[in-house]
């Protein structure tokens, strides 16, 4: 069995990355995406153990110690953390694994990492992000701002990426992502791992 593909997907906050994954896994059974741990709390109609793995910072801080992630970063005022056993149990099973993690994150896993795929989402405009923010109707003005600030810090790091996706028709941006990870399954490294059976019959049958 071909051992999976690591992807890292990144974007700003209200360039739509949650929702391209989700439509993504729906089409793709053999992908993953890894759930992460988080030490901020737990909102409205999330699930823990679905959404993030909720703990307190006295427990993240103990797995940090412990050496249990795979990569960690502070994200606002809040902690956010990869579990390295749970990406190689996947990656072993043949499965596609997504982090849905900022650059810092992303920049920690392809030291460790090195043939891990790297995409960045961004948004059509600064004008459309802002107005994605203002309609999800979770933060106040002050918070807006201060995501806007935060987005365009983090947009700067868009070149450490392997691919860009702009998200400005859905449609578009799921299949534009779809088709990364479509490429990826056809590398002949790949390719040579899930066929083994069927290139050594082709190329050893005497005609």
């Amino acid at each position: 069995m071909a051992k999976g593909n690591l992807y890292i997907i990144s974007a700003p906050s209200g360039a739509g990355k949650s929702s391209l994954v989700s439509a993504l896994v729906k089409d793709w059974p053999d992908t993953e995406v890894s759930v992460s741990h988080t030490t901020r709390a737990i909102r409205p109609g999330e699930i823990d153990g679905v959404n993030y793995h909720f703990v307190d910072e006295a427990t993240f801080v103990d797995m940090i110690d412990r050496g249990l992630f795979l990569e960690h970063a502070q994200v606002f005022d809040n902690r956010y953390g990869t579990s390295r056993q749970s990406i190689q149990e996947q990656l072993l099973k043949g499965k596609d694994v997504i982090l849905e993690i900022d650059w810092q994150g992303a920049r920690q896993i392809r030291q460790l990492v090195s043939d891990c795929k790297t995409i960045y989402i961004l948004p059509p405009s600064i004008a459309a992000l802002r107005e994605r923010l203002q309609k999800r109707g979770q933060d106040d003005d002050k918070l807006i701002e201060r995501r806007m600030r935060d987005a365009v810090s983090e947009m700067s790091h868009y070149s450490e990426f392997d691919y860009i996706v702009i998200n400005d028709d859905f449609e578009q941006a799921k299949n534009d992502l779809s088709a990364i990870f479509v490429s990826n399954r056809l590398l002949k490294e790949f390719q040579q791992e899930q066929h083994i059976d069927l290139l050594a019959e082709l190329l050893t049958t005497e005609i």
